[in-house]
């Protein structure tokens, strides 16, 4: 579930006003007065303050006149000192519960609650120090995947075939990538093009990501086909840590180029992936370090995810199905 992230300019200050829509906010909350002035700023959404209704709550009265107004379709910011219990007792009685924040450390607990949370937060001036991390952490940050050593039992060249270059707008780490592979239960991270070598310069926001038909994951606990995606579609990046992120497309290149099938298992479980024979193509090791498809062997073992097969349109499902 996407999450929303608003500041709240009351009073108005440029200055603060700039800072949020550089951070990235989804809206600004001000006075119907100076709506106009930040929407000569930058495209954003600007609403009005006075829609909203900022509560605190001291004892359970209160709570309840909360419950009450959610109900009634009243837009409500708890404030920032709430109890969490009183919070939890709000999000299993109503929906669209809003709660102040100042820092990192709020966001994420306004966001744990009941482990779903808040749907939107807001940030004034006392958080505009931090802004930038709670922006970046709510509309980026997808938490952390459980990555496994797969170990190569298969590399062998298929021909040509179509192949999808993913430029994202965000610059990508040595051991990011993204989650590719024949079969949504069994992907491979896939390096971006972070290493430089003597023919080609490094390409940090690029994922060289595989053939037109392969599974790739999305945030939320998507899949999509790599043929499918789109600037301005989010991508799923994934560090060989397991921590991941939300990136930005900004261009899908789709060219005819030589292939390999590369296979791998584990334990029990058997995937495989088809890449471009090319040196600059590289799967992760189980170091977290990038190995070239040209340098693979038999034996070597790279990082990979195992899931449950099943997906309709992306979404997960409970299916019998079976993929290879």
């Amino acid at each position: 579930m996407s999450r929303k992230i608003y500041f709240k300019a009351v009073p108005f200050d440029k200055s603060l006003v700039t800072l949020a829509l550089e951070s990235g906010v989804d809206a600004l909350l001000t006075e119907k007065k100076d709506m106009e002035k930040i929407s000569a700023l930058g495209r954003t959404e600007v609403l009005d303050v006075k829609d909203f209704t900022f509560k605190k709550i001291r004892e359970k009265k209160d709570e309840e006149e909360v419950v009450r107004l959610l109900k009634s379709g009243q837009k409500i910011v708890l404030s920032r000192e709430v109890e969490i219990i009183p919070v939890e007792n709000i999000l299993a009685q109503a929906p669209d519960v809003g709660m102040e924040v100042d820092s990192v450390e709020g966001l994420e607990t306004a966001l744990g609650i009941l482990e779903k949370g808040v749907d939107f937060v807001v940030v004034d001036e006392k958080g505009v120090s931090r802004l930038k991390d709670m922006v970046k952490k709510i509309k980026q940050d997808q938490g952390r995947l459980d990555l496994i050593p797969g170990r190569i039992t298969e590399i062998r060249p298929i021909g040509l075939g179509h192949r999808v270059c993913v430029d994202t707008i965000s610059l990508l780490n040595t051991g990011q990538g993204m989650l590719v592979g024949n079969s949504s239960a069994f992907t491979f991270l896939v390096n971006a093009e972070t290493e430089a070598n003597p023919y080609v310069a490094a390409r940090p926001f690029r994922i060289n990501a595989g053939a037109v038909h392969s599974y790739t994951c999305l945030p939320d606990d998507k899949t999509t086909y790599l043929e499918e995606l789109a600037p301005g579609n989010e991508v799923l990046i994934v560090a060989s840590d397991g921590s991941s992120m939300s990136a930005v497309v900004g261009r899908v290149k789709t060219e005819v180029r030589p292939m390999l099938l590369i296979s791998a298992e584990f334990e029990d479980k058997k995937g495989s992936v088809i890449l471009q024979n090319a040196e600059t193509i590289r799967l992760v090791n189980a170091k977290g370090k990038p190995i070239s498809v040209v340098n693979l062997k038999n034996g070597d073992e790279v990082l990979c995810r195992v899931d449950a097969a099943g997906r309709h349109f992306g979404m997960r499902i409970q299916e019998d199905i079976r993929e290879e």
